[in-house]
C-alpha cells in the first residue's frame, strides 16, 4: 500500500479535477467565458511537462557525476513524456487560442495568420523540437557510453532554452496572451478562488500521471536493456 499511495492520489485527483472542472462557477469574463475551463487541463499539462523536464535533467547531470547508465534511462524518459505532455499543452492552447483570440471581424486566413504569429506559440514549438532534436541525437548514437555523455549534455542545453524561449522572450514581443508581466494562472488576482480550488490538485494529479507513466516506461527499458545484456 505505501508504494501505491501517490498512484491512488494521481487518480483522485484527476478525477475531482474533471468532475469538479466541470461543474465549478467559471466568471463570465469577456470572449473566454466557459472556456476557462480548460486552465484546469492546458495550464496543468505545461506544468506537469516542466516538472517532468526538470526530473529528466537532474537525472543527467547524475549520469554526468556517476556514469550510471541507469540514470541516462532515466532522463530519456522523463524527457519523452515530458514532451507528451508539452504537445496535449501545446494543442489545449492552440485549440483554445482558436475560439478566443480570434478577430470575428476578419476573413479567416488573416486571422490564423495573426495566431501564428503568435510568441507564445512560437516559443512553445521551438522549445518542443530542441527536445525532439534530444531524442533524435541520443537515437542516432550507438555507443551506449558516449550516447549517454552527448545526451546528458544536450539535455542541459535543452532545458536552458526552455526558459529563454518559453519564459522571457515572448514576454519581450507583443503578445495575445493574457498575462504579459507574469504567469496569469498563478496570479491569485486573475483565478477566482473557486477555480483555485480545482486549479491546484489539476497540476498535482497532471504532474503525478506524468510520473507514473514515465516509471513504466523506465521499467519497460531496464527489462529490455537485462534481456539484451544477459
Amino acid at each position: 500500500m505505501s508504494r501505491w499511495w501517490w498512484k491512488i492520489l494521481c487518480i483522485v485527483l484527476l478525477l475531482f479535477t474533471f468532475i469538479k472542472g466541470l461543474l465549478v462557477k467559471i466568471p463570465n469574463l469577456p470572449a473566454l467565458e466557459e472556456t476557462s475551463r480548460n486552465l484546469f487541463f492546458h495550464v496543468a499539462m505545461w506544468m506537469a511537462m516542466m516538472s517532468l523536464f526538470t526530473v529528466s535533467l537532474v537525472n543527467a547531470i547524475r549520469y554526468l557525476r556517476t556514469f550510471n547508465l541507469k540514470y541516462d534511462i532515466y532522463a530519456r524518459q522523463y524527457a519523452v513524456v515530458g514532451i507528451v505532455f508539452g504537445m496535449l499543452g501545446y494543442a489545449t492552447g492552440a485549440i483554445w487560442m482558436s475560439y478566443t483570440w480570434a478577430d470575428p471581424n476578419n476573413p479567416l486566413f488573416q486571422s490564423f495568420g495573426a495566431l501564428a504569429r503568435e510568441p507564445k506559440l512560437i516559443g512553445a514549438a521551438i522549445a518542443l523540437l530542441i527536445y525532439f532534436a534530444y531524442l533524435v541525437l541520443r537515437d542516432s548514437i550507438h555507443d551506449m557510453d558516449k550516447r549517454a555523455r552527448i545526451s546528458a549534455v544536450y539535455n542541459i542545453f535543452a532545458y536552458a532554452m526552455l526558459f529563454p524561449s518559453i519564459w522571457i522572450v515572448p514576454r519581450l514581443l507583443p503578445s495575445l496572451h493574457p498575462g504579459q508581466e507574469g504567469n496569469p494562472a498563478m496570479n491569485f488576482n486573475d483565478v477566482s478562488p473557486e477555480m483555485r480550488l480545482v486549479e491546484l490538485p489539476a497540476f498535482i494529479g497532471w504532474t503525478l500521471l506524468g510520473v507514473w507513466i514515465t516509471t513504466l516506461k523506465i521499467r519497460m527499458s531496464l527489462w529490455k536493456e537485462k534481456r539484451l545484456t544477459a
